[in-house]
């Protein structure tokens, strides 16, 4: 297995297969903005491969003003392949790939999200994941209408003001949607693609 771009080509199928198959509308993303983020080189597409097939896929997202920080923005395995421990191993070639390079920051919906209580046990679980596979929680965001846990992959900085500029800076100032660090009583708003 290898992790390594996602061919442009694949793009439309990737994102109608997988991703909006898997996510839910509010956290998709338009493709053709993920398409020109990619022709800035702020974004890439990276798949877990065995030979030609795809089994799952991480996406990382940039700015040329923090070059020392991205976030992780989708990390998903196929369906037929999920709970093997494939979310993982990504998760480890990724932080190979990153470590002494760029710090990783990973969001998930909070387990107090604001989403419906039958899939609290999901959102539990999905923080579980990160924190069994080397994710350290840092601090809280709002993100396509949601409240989110933030974590980087790895040990967190002692500083954290850096981290949350940067980050910021990644979802660049159109995003009104994104809050970091949101204050206490506030309340997210919906992404702008819905």
């Amino acid at each position: 297995m290898d992790l390594r771009p996602i061919p442009a080509r694949d793009w439309a199928d990737w994102y109608t297969q997988e991703l909006c198959a898997s996510f839910p509308a509010c956290e998709c993303k338009p493709l053709e903005a993920i398409r020109a983020l990619a022709a800035e080189g702020c974004y890439e597409l990276l798949g877990l491969y065995d030979g030609a097939a795809l089994l799952g896929y991480a996406t990382l997202w940039s700015t040329p003003e923090w070059p020392d920080y991205v976030l992780l923005d989708y990390l998903g395995v196929t369906a037929a392949r999920r709970n093997g421990g494939l979310g993982g191993a990504i998760l480890k070639m990724l932080a190979a790939r990153e470590t002494g390079r760029r710090t990783v920051l990973v969001e998930a919906e909070a387990e107090r999200s604001g989403g419906p209580e039958e899939e609290r046990p999901l959102r539990l679980r999905r923080l579980g994941f990160y924190a069994r596979n080397g994710c350290t929680p840092v601090y809280e965001s709002f993100n396509c209408g949601l409240l989110c846990q933030v974590f980087v992959l790895g040990p967190a900085p002692a500083d954290r003001a850096d981290l949350k500029e940067a980050h910021r800076a990644i979802y660049g100032p159109a995003r009104t949607d994104v809050v970091i660090d949101p204050p206490p009583g506030a309340s997210p708003e919906p992404p702008y693609w819905m």
